[in-house]
């Protein structure tokens, strides 16, 4: 078995695969900075929880966005665990080539999301990747990796509206049953679930009228990804398992052989 875990802005997201199988998942914030005695002790908890014994851990892999954790949750891993951590970064291999201006400047989940990507569906393939920040990398039929957009997330764009105006609300993400909003709440729902919508099958529809692949797959992902895939026929497949699976597939791919 091996634990994969994924790093955001929000989350820490964990999974447990048994060969391709993910048997478990499992969260924490990111937002809370810990000791790496605090990750070792929450994480074997949380595997003993889901009845996963960790000693049965073969290996591990993260891939982060968020730099101030890793020396904190890379230790907790090593002592509470009893393995090293694959860190995606320079220098693993992939399958992908990346063509973008400056390589390093890309995140480690974004390439984790493309390898998944490629991998589970072929190019060209453009992922979609509904987190912090909305993503779309375009990955050609060869495997190159060199073209992405970069926009707020739905979450960012919420936040901005209850903080930064003085009578809007916090109020729940979701698609309400008409954009024809009457009363503040659906309101801001309209604007945020319909606006993120149209904006999703304008960039789909632009970078396939500039790269002529009017055949690419559009593949989603991300914890809201799935009201906006279920919004649009723009998108093919909603994959929410698709960082845990590129998170797999990388260690696979770099240990050497398939974990037990």
């Amino acid at each position: 078995m091996i634990l994969v875990i994924d790093v955001g802005n929000t989350n820490i997201t964990l999974g447990v695969y048994e060969k391709k199988k993910l048997i478990t998942t499992f969260r924490m914030t990111s937002g809370m900075m810990r000791t790496s005695d605090e990750y070792g002790v929450e994480i074997r908890a949380m595997l003993q929880n889901n009845q996963v014994d960790y000693r049965r851990l073969d290996g591990a892999i993260i891939a982060s966005v968020v730099p101030k954790v890793m020396h904190a949750l890379t230790g907790a891993v090593k002592r509470y665990l009893k393995t090293e951590a694959l860190i995606v970064g320079t220098g693993i291999k992939t399958g992908i080539r990346v063509t973008s201006e400056n390589p390093k400047e890309i995140g480690a989940d974004r390439i984790v999301d493309v390898v998944a990507a490629y991998e589970k569906y072929g190019g060209p393939v453009l992922v979609l990747d509904f987190g912090t920040a909305t993503t779309y990398d375009l990955v050609t039929e060869d495997g190159c990796f060199g073209v992405g957009i970069t926009a707020p997330g739905i979450q960012i764009s919420a936040k901005a509206l209850w903080e930064d105006t003085a009578r809007l609300p916090e109020v729940e993400i979701k698609k309400p049953a008409s954009i024809l909003a009457r009363e503040t709440i659906s309101s801001m729902q309209a604007g945020l679930v319909y606006g993120q919508i149209g904006q999703t099958e304008y960039i789909i529809r632009q970078v396939k009228k500039e790269t002529g692949l009017q055949n690419l797959k559009v593949v989603a992902t991300g914890g809201l990804g799935r009201i906006i895939a279920d919004g649009t026929d723009a998108i093919d497949i909603y994959d929410s398992a698709l960082t845990l699976d590129g998170l797999r597939i990388l260690y696979e791919k770099n240990a050497g052989k398939e974990n037990g």
